[in-house]
């Protein structure tokens, strides 16, 4: 798959603005290989690979939205749990460098469940080619507020039984997140076949790390944990999308058909 898409990306790279580094996002679902895809482009095309997954919220201030707003924005993952401020001031930085600048590139720490410190940050060196963005919800196009009513899952069902939680990532999807999608210069949707995959590739994940099958309860807890990414998930294979290119895959997570 890689070697493929990797030349769609860098068609999309040739394509872009030529005075600075074209800010490219890859979206998919989780398991769809999107950080990996964007990993290996960087290193194709003398670029920097930025994650939604390392400028999430830190753990204080999503305990935070949990009290102001609702209980489950203390679990990092939707709309409203990421720093998009420190975003665009990274994007910036690194668009601005020169080749002796140090870019500091923020790293969340997943055991620890918070950013680190920015003396812990990783550091890019000179001006990148291309800015690479990957995120689970590059895109995401919000629904309509009548679709919110009747819960998806069980989650929903239990614990935003009055949608407060999920009006407010719906909100948070159509406002800053697509405001931010669109000011990239290129958008790139890796598509999977559908919502039950997501499970199977996340599962695929865990396996991979832990380095055995999972039990039956650690497969029903990752099963548990994709319901907070459900809706908008669903709501991206169905089209809801922004996408320049959008590339369907198999299960195997390859490339069937690629649109523009």
């Amino acid at each position: 798959m890689s070697l493929d898409l990797i030349a769609v990306v860098g068609r999309l790279i040739a394509a872009g603005p030529q005075d600075r580094p074209p800010v490219i996002g890859v979206a998919g679902s989780q398991g769809s290989g999107k950080t990996t895809l964007a990993r290996k482009a960087a290193e194709a095309f003398g670029g920097v690979q930025l994650s939604l997954d390392d400028i999430y919220l830190t753990r204080g201030e999503r305990a935070d939205l949990a009290l102001d707003i609702h209980p489950l924005f203390a679990t990092r993952g939707p709309p409203g749990t990421h720093d998009l401020g420190l975003l665009e001031r990274t994007i910036i930085a690194l668009s601005n460098a020169d080749p002796d600048s140090e870019t500091p590139l923020p790293v969340f720490d997943k055991l620890t469940d918070d950013r680190l410190s920015e003396d812990d940050w990783s550091r890019f060196r000179g001006r990148p080619r291309v800015i690479l963005i990957d995120g689970w919800c590059l895109g995401a196009l919000p629904e309509a507020a009548d679709a919110l009513a009747t819960p998806l899952n069980i989650l929903e069902r239990k614990q935003d039984p009055d949608a407060v939680w999920r009006k407010a990532v719906n909100d948070a999807a159509g406002a800053r997140y697509l405001a931010l999608a669109d000011r990239l210069d290129a958008r790139l949707y890796l598509r999977a076949p559908g919502f039950d995959t997501v499970l199977d590739w996340r599962c695929e994940q865990e396996e991979s790390l832990r380095g055995r099958p999972l039990t039956p309860e650690e497969r029903h807890g990752i099963a548990d944990f994709i319901q907070y990414f459900e809706r908008l998930t669903r709501r991206m294979i169905d089209g809801g999308v922004r996408a320049d290119v959008i590339v369907q895959l198999d299960r195997n997570r390859l490339p069937v058909t690629i649109t523009s």
